[in-house]
Formats: C-alpha cells, sequence, structure tokens
C-alpha cells in the first residue's frame, strides 16, 4: 500500500514538473511565481506545525506537574495509611505513587524532547523565512531585468522600421512639422508683406520730402 501511494505521488509530482517546465518556456517569471506560492505554502505548513508545537509542550508541562503533584499526595497518603496500620491503603498509595511518578517522568521527557523538536522547527522556519525573502528579492531583479529586455526589443523593433522604412512613423511626423514649418512661415511673410511695403514707401516719401526742401 505504502508504494502505491509512493507511486501516486512521484506520479503528480512529475505532471507537475512536466506542467511547469512547459510554463517555464511560455512564461519564466509566471514560472518562478509559481514556485514562490508553492515556498510560501510550505513555509505556511511549518509554522502552523510551531504553533501545534507549542500547545503540545504546554500539554507536556500541564500533565508532568498534575502526575508530580499526585506523586507527592499519593506518598503523604501512603505514611498516613501505614501509621495507622492501614496495610491495604498503603499499598495502593504506593501502587498509585509509583504510576504517577513514572508517568511525571514520562512527561518530563516528552516536554524536554518536545521542545528540542521546537527549537528546530523555529530554526528551520527562521531559515525558510529568509530563502523566501531572497526569492521575492530575486524575482524583483528578475523582473527589472526582463523589462529592460522587453523596452529594448521594443526600442530595437521601432528603430529598425525606422531605418527600413522611409515613410514610418518617426518620417511621417517629421514631414509633417516640415510642411507644417513651411505654411506657418509663408502666412507669415504673407500677412506682414503689406505692412513692410507701406514702411518702405513712407521712408521712401520722408526722402524726397526732405531733398525737395534742401
Amino acid at each position: 500500500m505504502t508504494n502505491i501511494f509512493t507511486r501516486i505521488k512521484d506520479s503528480i509530482e512529475a505532471d507537475l514538473h512536466d506542467l511547469l517546465d512547459k510554463k517555464e518556456q511560455k512564461n519564466p517569471i509566471g514560472a518562478l511565481n509559481q514556485y514562490l506560492r508553492q515556498a510560501e505554502q510550505e513555509v505556511e505548513k511549518v509554522r502552523k506545525l510551531i504553533e501545534r508545537q507549542y500547545k503540545l509542550k504546554d500539554e507536556f508541562s500541564k500533565e508532568y506537574l498534575r502526575a508530580t503533584e499526585m506523586a507527592e499526595k499519593r506518598q503523604k497518603q501512603a505514611v498516613i495509611a501505614e501509621k495507622s496500620g492501614e496495610e491495604q491503603m498503603h499499598a495502593f498509595a504506593l501502587k498509585e505513587q509509583e504510576e504517577y511518578q513514572a508517568r511525571a517522568e514520562r512527561m518530563k521527557a516528552s516536554r524536554q524532547e518536545a521542545i528540542e523538536q521546537l527549537e528546530d522547527l523555529e530554526q528551520k522556519y527562521e531559515e525558510m523565512k529568509h530563502r523566501i525573502k531572497d526569492m521575492r528579492l530575486r524575482r524583483m531583479e528578475l523582473m527589472g531585468r526582463e523589462n529592460v529586455l522587453h523596452a529594448n526589443h521594443q526600442i530595437n523593433r521601432v528603430m529598425e522600421e525606422v531605418s527600413d522604412k522611409p515613410f514610418s512613423k518617426f518620417a511621417e511626423m517629421e514631414r509633417y512639422i516640415d510642411n507644417l514649418e513651411y505654411k506657418v512661415n509663408s502666412a507669415y511673410y504673407k500677412s506682414t508683406f503689406d505692412s513692410k511695403i507701406a514702411k518702405l514707401e513712407k521712408e521712401m516719401q520722408e526722402k524726397e520730402k526732405q531733398a525737395n526742401q534742401s
């Protein structure tokens, strides 16, 4: 049964990797985002495990204290029963004390093991968070480089169109500006022509007048 589940798991992972490989060829940043989401999900699983481990440690601590208290209680009761000559009660109290004492020692060991496991989980959790942060930063760097590549590709394509086609958008724009400039200059010249002629005529009349007076 274990082998069947293992084969199913391996088959699903192989299909997933194949899908990611195809996606990576079409959209590498998209594939990276999916990898990152999967890594974040794994980090979240570890965080939940840490929460459960904290609860287990607290439960072990409570059970340890409870068993210790009961062991001490039964020990005192055994002394009282012995002094009172109650052999059956004395034997019962001693047996209970041993069981509670064994339980306390077991809970103490389990609590210590839980603490050590918790420290290991927290260390791994911090490492995973750092790796996730590094992956996010690397994704930002890759996205920046990809943007530059797209921008350069667009610029190169536009410049190729300009150099290869004389009537490209840039050439048409330059022609339009040249024509507009010619029309504006012509209109300006025409609009000022009459005033310039009138000024010349006035200057000629004043010169003739001055000549006649002299």
